[in-house]
């Protein structure tokens, strides 16, 4: 596949809660530094001609806002748990002002939640104003979007099964505790690989930052960036002082060109 020069733009690199998280006074959340404030996880994959969210986070309207984005062409699903598409409802601007429905995609699974989060966008006497999209569903067969080429990668969250996504040499995972081997050569050969890390301590379906740590020299990828991040993780600055070399926590508004 030949691919675009690609610019990957955070949307949110925080976990479901989002950090700081509401009601807490830890050192985290109370934190001055901007980069300890993170929305939940999403990027921006835009190339010359095309614009692709992926997941719709409920900051998806402030993420739109801040990062002054004017029309996307497409939504790409990981999976349907709501702080992943929770902010479908807010394409209705870009509907309305594009003058077309939203494109989204993900697994049947995932598409299965998009119905169930927007059920009156889909009745047969839908009430004036509804979102207008149109769901394709996707395998984990290679496919397109405008003029980006796009690989699906499986990754186990617990039980359920979530996409990540491999664009060239850019590899973008989140919600993940275990990769099955297959699905490990997907990855291998990224020169930039994105996964969730999101705390210290061990948890039943997401990688710890050591067990995330571990994931990407197994993988041999030369620079990471990790994100979903609790603020149980720790400080932005403190973590990223341990960190070996070519890893790093991702923050809301961090910019790469891939």
């Amino acid at each position: 596949m030949t691919y675009p020069q690609l610019t990957i733009t955070f949307l949110g690199t925080g976990t479901s809660s989002g950090v700081p998280m509401i009601a807490c006074s830890c050192q985290v959340c109370t934190s001055g530094d901007a980069k300890d404030t993170r929305l939940r996880s999403s990027i921006m994959v835009q190339s010359v001609n095309t614009t692709i969210i992926i997941d719709a986070t409920p900051d998806f309207r402030y993420q739109m806002l801040r990062e002054k984005v004017k029309r996307i062409d497409a939504l790409l699903l990981t999976h349907p748990h709501k702080d992943h598409i929770a902010g479908i409802d807010d394409t209705r601007a870009f509907q309305f002002f594009n003058q077309k429905p939203t494109d989204i995609f993900g697994n049947k699974l995932t598409l299965e939640g998009v119905r169930k989060e927007i059920p009156y966008a889909f009745q047969q006497l839908a009430y004036p104003g509804v979102p207008k999209v149109n769901l394709h569903e996707i395998t984990l067969e290679p496919f397109v979007i405008g003029d980006i080429p796009i690989v699906p990668v499986l990754v186990w969250h617990h039980k359920l099964p979530v996409y990540g996504f491999r664009f060239g040499k850019f590899t973008y995972i989140t919600d993940a505790n275990a990769i099955d081997e297959s699905e490990k050569q997907k990855i291998r050969g990224s020169n930039i690989i994105v996964l969730n890390a999101l705390r210290v301590e061990a948890h039943v379906s997401h990688f710890s930052l050591a067990e995330a740590v571990d994931m990407v020299k197994e993988l041999a990828v030369p620079t990471a960036y990790f994100t979903h991040i609790s603020h149980q993780l720790g400080l932005n600055s403190e973590i990223n002082s341990i960190l070996p070399k070519g890893m790093s926590l991702a923050f809301d508004g961090m910019r790469l060109t891939v």
